[in-house]
């Protein structure tokens, strides 16, 4: 089934939607979830995820409906994150990503209070489009997807090392960037 005929159903409120979204993306979005708290804690970021969707179909016309719900996924699962400590729940590399945004954004609440802020998002995508594509996928991988630089690597035939390199180069772009925007 296409993502158009997944979303008409939540737009028809057709108990099918949530059945379609489970078979298309379920596993992906757990396994997105899973880079930040325990597996059943992802299980429960998924059921979330589809709860709001369900809500947010209509009035909300998602075009790419894995990104809606990876980004539904990743927000509760981010949530939850903070809301256990990395020591009582696994973390994951969500504990890894925070800290290296927090080089850029300054302290560990600092950091999740202002990337919560929509403006700043906005900045911040604003940035990431203006990167060559490589740079700004690499970037997307670790930020968003919490990838370890080994998997980057992997993806993009680089060594572990230029991976590295690159997202500290990109880190400090963006540390310039929000600077010359008067958001640090």
């Amino acid at each position: 089934m296409t993502d158009e005929q997944i979303v008409t159903l939540f737009w028809n409120k057709d108990e099918r939607a949530l059945r379609e979204s489970e078979a298309a993306y379920g596993g992906w979005c757990r396994a997105l979830a899973q880079r930040f708290v325990s597996v059943e804690d992802a299980q429960e970021c998924w059921s979330d995820a589809m709860l709001r969707a369900w809500d947010a179909i209509p009035p909300e016309r998602p075009a790419h409906l894995r990104a809606f719900l990876a980004k539904l996924t990743r927000n509760l699962a981010l949530d939850r994150f903070r809301a256990y400590s990395a020591a009582k729940r696994g973390g994951g590399e969500g504990d890894a990503v925070l800290s290296e945004l927090s080089e850029v954004l300054g302290g560990r609440e600092t950091a999740e209070t202002t990337v919560a802020a929509q403006e700043l998002g906005e900045a911040v995508n604003c940035f990431v489009r203006s990167l060559p594509q490589r740079e700004g996928n690499i970037f997307i991988r670790r930020c968003f997807f919490a990838d370890t630089t080994a998997e980057i690597a992997k993806r993009y035939g680089m060594s572990e090392g230029s991976v590295k390199a690159m997202l500290s180069r990109t880190r400090k772009k963006l540390r310039t960037y929000l600077e010359s925007e008067e958001y640090l």
